[in-house]
């Protein structure tokens, strides 16, 4: 009996260890997403920071022009 239990427990081991590498891959491939993302939120913010300040600096001095 304990071949046969043996062997009941081998057949579905290869079929796991391809179940669980599939959901690492896709882990894997939602983390490296999310890492991506995040990489371009953070640079669109930068330049999106960037043309707030040379808008800003452009309306500071049209505002000394047009003061003084």
């Amino acid at each position: 009996m304990e071949p046969s239990g043996a062997g009941r427990k081998e057949k579905p081991k290869p079929r796991e260890p391809a179940a669980r590498l599939e959901k690492a891959k896709q882990k894997s491939a939602q983390q490296e997403l999310k890492q991506r993302q995040r990489a371009e939120i953070y640079a669109l913010n930068r330049v999106m920071t960037e043309l707030e300040q040379q808008q800003f600096d452009s309306f500071c001095k049209q505002m000394q022009t047009s003061g003084e």
